[in-house]
C-alpha cells in the first residue's frame, strides 16, 4: 500500500465511515427477503393478532432476545400504530432509524437491528437496535501483567474499551474519530488523541493511512500495524501494543496518538521510540531508582542475549588467545568430545530453545508449563551426556534465552529471537568482524527506521537530552515537566515544576 507523504493537518475533518457494500442489489422487500433466508439464523415473522399487524425480521445470532420480548412486543399488544411515523412515539426506544432504502435496511440488520414494517405496500422500514452484546468481562492483563498498579484489560469490545480509557481522561478535548475498514469485516477502528495536545500532522497521518487502507477483513489490531506503518520490511515493530487502559490514558496525556480495533484486546500507540519497548508501565509505579535500575537491566539482557552466542561461536572458531587462561582448561574439557563446530551446536540449541517457546505457548498453559520445564531439562541433559553439545554452551544459551524474556512489549521479543540468527551466522564465517559488520547494519538500519514520520532511535538520534529523562532511566516526576520533544506536542508543558515546589515550600513552612 502505497502511503501519502505527512502534511500540515489545518483545518482537517475526517470524512464519515464509506458505505458498507452491499452483496447484490435489492429494490423490493421480497427481494431483500429472498436475500436473507438463504441464510438459518434470519428470523423472519408475521404478527397479525395484535392491534396492528406488523412484519418483524432480524439475525438471531446478532440481537438480544430479551430486548425483543420486553421492548418491542408487548407495546404492539397494546397500543395501535396507525402510520410509521407514530412508531417512535409508541416503542421508548432510542436510535430509531426510519428508512425506506433497502441498502441501509440490509447494513443495519447486519449490526444487530431490528427491522420493522406495518404492511406489505409499505416502503418505509423502522430500524431498532437489539443487539447482543456478548463478550467476556473486563479482566487482569495477562501480557503486560503488574504487581502493582490497575489490573484491568482492554477486552474485544471497542465501546468497552474507549469507556475504560474515557474514564482515565475525563476530558472534551480526548476526540475519537471513527472509521469502517474492511470489504468483508466492516470493522470499526477508532482514533484516539487529545486535540489541544497531540500534533496534528500525526494526527492527519494516521488518519490519511487508515482511510487508504483496502483489505478485505480486519480480523486484530495487528491487521492495522503491518497496514499503515512506515516499513513493512522491518523485523522491528513500529507500534506499541498494549493491552493497559491506563498505559493508553497515559500516553495521550504526553500527545502520542492510540488506535483500537473493535475485535481486539490491545490498543496501538505511535510514534514510538525504540527504548519505549524497554520500559514497562509499572515502572512509574514504582520509585524511580528502582525503576531505573530495572531498565538498564532490561537493556543490559537484551544486548547480552543477541551477542553472548555469537560471541562464544567467534571466539572458538578464530579468536583462542581472547580467552583468559583460566577458562582455557574448562573450555577443551567441554569440548573434547564434541564432534560438531561451534555453530552447529549452537545453532542446535537455539533452534531446541525456539521449539520448546512455541511448543509452550501453542499447548494449553498447564501442559505447556510442563512441557517447557521438563522438555529443556531432559533435552539439554541428554544432549550434553550424548555429545552433541557442550555444557557451556548450554548454559550461555540458556541463560540468553532467560535474557529476552525481560523485554516488557511481547512483539520486540520476537525481534529480539530473530535477529541472533544473523549474528550467529556472520560470526561464524567472519568471527568477531562479522559480529561487528552485523551490528553496523543493524544499527544502520534503526537509524533509517522511523514512526509516523518521527525517527525511531530518538533521543539517541537526534540528541535530544531532555528526552533522556524518561529513555534510559526515569527521572522523577518533578523533572518531568514537559512532554517528550519527538512527538512535537501542540501544548509541550505538562505542569508547573517552579510553582509546584513554591507551594510545597509554603505548606512546609505553613505546618512547622
Amino acid at each position: 500500500m502505497k502511503k501519502r507523504p505527512i502534511k500540515k493537518l489545518i483545518n482537517h475533518d475526517p470524512p464519515e465511515p464509506k458505505p458498507i457494500e452491499t452483496v447484490e442489489e435489492t429494490k423490493t422487500f421480497d427481494q431483500l427477503l429472498e436475500l436473507f433466508k438463504k441464510s438459518d439464523d434470519f428470523v423472519y415473522s408475521f404478527y397479525e393478532k395484535c392491534k396492528t399487524p406488523f412484519h418483524l425480521y432480524y439475525y438471531s445470532s446478532l440481537v438480544d432476545k430479551d430486548i425483543i420480548q420486553k421492548e418491542i412486543l408487548p407495546y404492539f399488544h397494546k397500543f395501535e400504530v396507525e402510520k410509521m411515523e407514530d412508531l417512535p412515539l409508541t416503542i421508548p426506544i432510542d436510535d430509531i432509524k426510519m428508512t425506506d432504502d433497502w441498502h441501509e435496511v440490509q447494513e443495519m440488520l447486519l449490526y444487530g437491528y431490528v427491522g420493522i414494517h406495518l404492511s406489505q405496500e409499505s416502503t418505509t422500514v423502522a430500524l431498532l437496535p437489539a443487539i447482543a452484546n456478548k463478550g467476556r468481562q473486563v479482566s487482569l492483563p495477562e501480557v503486560e501483567f503488574s504487581v502493582v498498579g490497575p489490573k484491568e484489560s482492554f477486552v474485544e469490545s471497542l465501546d468497552v474499551n474507549l469507556n475504560l480509557v474515557r474514564k482515565r481522561l475525563p476530558v472534551p478535548t480526548l476526540e475519537v474519530k471513527e472509521f469502517t475498514v474492511g470489504k468483508l469485516s466492516k470493522t470499526r477502528v477508532a482514533v484516539l488523541y487529545l486535540e489541544d495536545v497531540a500534533n496534528s500532522e500525526n494526527i492527519h497521518t494516521v488518519i490519511q493511512r487508515i482511510e487508504d487502507i483496502s483489505f478485505d477483513q480486519i480480523n486484530d489490531s495487528s491487521y492495522i500495524t503491518q497496514l499503515i506503518q512506515d516499513n513493512n520490511n522491518s523485523p522491528f515493530p513500529q507500534f506499541i501494543d498494549t493491552e493497559r487502559p491506563d498505559r493508553v490514558a497515559s500516553v495521550l496525556a504526553e500527545g502520542k496518538i492510540v488506535i483500537l480495533v473493535d475485535g481486539a484486546p490491545h490498543g496501538l500507540i505511535g510514534p514510538t521510540t525504540l527504548f519505549e519497548f524497554f520500559s514497562a508501565f509499572e515502572d512509574y509505579f514504582l520509585n524511580w531508582i528502582i525503576a531505573s535500575f530495572f531498565r538498564v537491566v532490561r537493556l543490559f539482557a537484551v544486548i547480552f542475549s543477541i551477542l553472548v552466542t555469537p560471541i562464544y561461536v567467534a571466539v572458538l572458531t578464530y579468536h583462542y588467545e581472547l580467552i583468559p587462561k583460566d577458562l582455557v582448561s574448562t573450555l577443551v574439557t567441554s569440548r573434547n568430545a564434541i564432534p560438531l563446530p561451534p555453530i552447529l551446536e549452537a545453532i542446535i540449541l537455539e533452534l531446541a530453545i525456539e521449539l520448546l517457546r512455541e511448543a509452550g505457548a501453542r499447548l494449553p498453559t498447564k501442559v505447556g508449563q510442563t512441557i517447557g520445564i521438563v522438555g529443556g531439562i531432559v533435552i539439554g541433559t541428554a544432549s550434553v551426556e550424548a555429545g552433541l553439545t557442550s555444557n557451556v554452551l548450554l548454559i550461555i544459551v540458556a541463560l540468553s534465552a532467560l535474557a529476552s524474556f525481560t523485554t516488557p512489549v511481547y512483539q520486540m521479543g520476537n525481534t529480539i529471537r530473530l535477529i541472533r540468527f544473523p549474528f550467529l551466522i556472520s560470526a561464524h564465517f567472519l568471527g568477531l568482524l562479522g559480529v561487528t559488520l552485523c551490528f553496523c547494519f543493524l544499527l544502520i538500519h534503526l537509524l533509517r527506521l522511523t514512526s509516523l514520520g518521527r525517527p525511531f532511535l530518538e533521543p539517541i538520534n537526534p540528541l535530544r537530552l531532555a528526552d533522556m529523562r524518561d529513555a534510559i532511566i526515569r527521572l522523577p516526576f518533578s523533572l518531568q515537566s514537559k512532554r517528550p520533544i519527538e512527538v512535537q506536542s501542540e501544548d509541550t508543558v505538562r505542569f508547573d515544576n517552579k510553582k509546584n515546589k513554591k507551594k510545597k515550600l509554603k505548606d512546609i513552612d505553613e505546618y512547622y
